[in-house]
């Protein structure tokens, strides 16, 4: 399993973890909200609880609980600019479709389901 930044996200956040005064990672997790039925969640890790699983690059981590790790692995994080807006993006290999909004997500069906 696994997951992975582009330079901009790892950049990122370096740069929000700087700010903030202490951190240890981005936690990134999902949560069922919205009208596709799930949803990213973000916050920052002061510590890897157990359960938790960290990934680095760029010399920047993130970390994920083992309950959303199925729904994360083999996503990409970038972060990105449009317009006035900024975010993190992901391109997550486990979705199937997003809402109209773009603020959540289905996920496909596991092979064999």
């Amino acid at each position: 399993m696994a997951i992975t930044l582009t330079e901009n996200a790892a950049k990122q956040i370096r740069k929000q973890l700087a700010k903030r005064g202490k951190g240890l990672a981005l936690r990134i997790g999902v949560k069922k909200v919205g009208c596709s039925g799930f949803a990213y969640t973000f916050d920052y890790a002061d510590e890897v609880r157990a359960g938790d699983q960290m990934f680095e690059s760029y010399n920047a981590n993130v970390v994920v609980d083992a309950g959303s790790l199925s729904y994360l692995n083999g996503s990409r994080i970038d972060f990105v600019r449009e317009g006035l807006n900024e975010s993190f993006k992901f391109e997550n290999p486990n979705v199937d479709n997003t809402c109209g909004c773009g603020e959540s997500f289905s996920l496909k069906e596991p092979a064999g389901a």
